[in-house]
């Protein structure tokens, strides 16, 4: 090929060349899709909780990623570090910590990473209370409560304990024991499931009446007595003590609220910081109508269980078991109204030593017009009808109770063993009781100003069940002794039946001789018992009942604290134990 030839053929393939260059890059390009990493697993084993009980952890990560497990779970995640964080979980008042294994985790693609949450209980702490509560506070049930001395919560003050909580008097400080002062509260609100309990320090089997002193409530409602009166035993020589007292008297307000008791057990409370000035497992001096009192339990204690003092607190579903004096006990113008209560002795236990001792004069329901300084006279009449000028009557109601006292073999003291007395000019209305197995009586009158109050209508007794009590004619006074007559009670239509032969057992599901807990009583009337009728089934008939019971007691056309078929309002809550 000659020199022309080879130049000519060169430039004809440079020419081909660059015409199929210039034609590939007017072509479009196929863009590169970038590979997206798999996703991995996150595996969360948690331990350490009981049945039924869920986690609190939290999981975080990259592009905000946050998810809560309450249990062990596997997690479907991106590849990147992930935080594992777990909080305290409480259970029946025990704290589980949490202990992380495996944080932070790095997730990689299609591989599963762990990470172990190990619970473990964890013990509550512990919070010792002196002096004054000056400031609203709570109580929970993840903390233990230690009052040491007399505490007092501090009017403007709200102590509110919550569902569940236990609070224990030091056994060391004798005599320890809570007090809200006029002008604070106390809002305790328990349930069926979870009471708020105030008990004594000292372990089950080792506990006993007078360990502590118990829980002193004061209020601004008027009582029948002048002067500056204090709740007894506020002076004693107790750490903490006021050595003038705590005064109750002088207030104005009944309608004061002093806050709410609900689902709150008392246990082997009661001290007598001086002679004859005992502490009660409650205490209410001058406690106003706003209070809400319901679901109550009194046990294993020293003196009286419930006592009121002037004021005009209601209550409903109110529980006393073994006292070491009275069960009930109201005076010095108490005006409050109850309905539902239960009253049990089978023995009297052995107080502390050193708490003080058993009364001598043990009664189901003690009730007082007005008695010692500051019960002034009116004019023409005896000191104890202070009140009676300006509507300070005693003229408390109780409605739809079961007292039931100490089987034959156990000895009572020598001035107890009364299902009801009735004395210093008191009036007041009993209404569907059952009264049984007191073995002194069932009802006295003890003089002549409360004998007063009978004869006008301002003391009634309506339709109430005896069985097995002591005294005269199945529970009354002797003829010549005292005022309270089984003639006397019929001449005012007391309707008031007794069961000739009928025993204190037969008339209960459940009454064993020895109770061992709380499941072991069962106070619904026993099948055909005649006291699942009988009772006072409508208030109309008699106006001064209604107007007195309001409508917060309700008539029942059975008689004492339960419902035949009803609900047992008492299960679950209340307690039965003896040391």
């Amino acid at each position: 090929m000659t020199m022309s030839a080879r130049l000519r053929a060169f430039a004809l393939t440079s020419f081909a060349a660059l015409a199929f260059t210039a034609c590939s890059d007017d072509s479009p390009t196929t863009p590169t899709t970038p590979t997206t990493p798999a996703n991995g697993t996150l595996a969360i084993t948690v331990s350490g909780l009981p049945a039924g009980v869920n986690a609190a952890v939290t999981v975080t990560g990259p592009n905000s990623f946050s998810q809560a497990a309450t249990a062990t779970t596997s997690i479907t995640a991106a590849p990147g570090s992930y935080s594992v964080a777990a909080a305290q979980v409480i259970s029946n008042n025990v704290r589980y910590n949490a202990t992380v294994t495996g944080s932070p985790a790095t997730v990689t693609s299609s591989t599963t990473t762990t990470v172990t949450v190990a619970y473990s209980v964890t013990a509550n702490p512990t919070v010792v209370l002196t002096g004054s509560i000056a400031a609203n506070r709570t109580m929970t049930p993840d903390t233990n409560y230690v009052l040491r001395g007399f505490v007092y919560v501090n009017s403007g003050a709200t102590l509110t304990i919550n569902a569940g909580t236990r609070i224990v008097g030091d056994t060391t400080a004798l005599g320890s024991a809570l007090f809200v002062l006029r002008g604070a509260r106390i809002v305790a609100n328990g349930t069926a499931a979870a009471p708020v309990v105030f008990t004594s320090q000292r372990s089950a089997g080792n506990r006993s009446p007078g360990d502590w002193g118990g829980l002193i409530i004061v209020g601004n409602a008027r009582a029948n007595r002048t002067g500056n009166v204090i709740v007894e035993g506020s002076n004693g020589s107790v750490l903490g003590a006021d050595p003038n007292g705590i005064v109750y008297t002088g207030g104005t307000v009944d309608s004061d609220n002093s806050g709410t008791l609900r689902y709150v057990r008392v246990e082997f409370a009661g001290y007598a910081t001086l002679t004859d000035a005992e502490l009660n497992s409650f205490t209410f001096a001058a406690v106003g109508s706003g209070t809400t009192v319901e679901y109550v339990q009194a046990l294993a204690g020293l003196d009286d269980y419930f006592e009121w003092f002037g004021g005009a607190v209601d209550g409903k579903y109110l529980v006393s078991y073994e006292a070491g004096d009275d069960h009930f006990d109201g005076s010095e113008g108490y005006r409050g109204r109850n309905q539902f209560l239960i009253g049990l002795q089978t023995t009297f236990l052995t107080p502390r030593a050193g708490a003080g001792a058993v009364s001598t004069d043990p009664q189901g329901l003690e009730i007082d017009g007005c008695n010692g300084g500051g019960c002034v006279a009116p004019s023409g009449a005896n000191a104890q009808s202070a009140g009676r000028d300006d509507g300070l009557w005693n003229m408390n109601v109780f409605a739809t109770f079961t007292l039931v006292g100490t089987p034959a073999g156990v000895t009572v003291p020598g001035s107890g063993g009364v299902g009801a007395v009735l004395r210093r000019g008191t009036g007041g209305y009993y209404i569907n009781g059952v009264v049984a197995r007191w073995p002194r009586g069932g009802i006295s009158l003890r003089d002549s100003t409360t004998n007063n109050r009978f004869q006008v209508d301002s003391l009634i007794a309506r339709n109430i069940y005896f069985a097995e009590n002591g005294g005269t004619d199945g529970g009354f006074d002797a003829t010549g002794t005292n005022f309270g007559q089984a003639s006397a009670f019929a001449a005012r239509n007391s309707n008031i039946v007794v069961g000739t032969g009928v025993t204190a057992t037969s008339l209960f599901t459940a009454l064993p001789a020895t109770p061992t807990n709380g499941a072991s009583l069962d106070w619904s009337p026993a099948a055909n018992s005649p006291i699942a009728t009988g009772g006072l089934a409508a208030f109309t008939a008699d106006p001064r009942i209604a107007a007195r019971v309001g409508t917060f007691i309700t008539p029942t056309a059975y008689r004492g604290a339960a419902a035949p078929g009803g609900t047992k309002w008492w299960e679950g809550w209340t307690s039965y134990a003896r040391n």
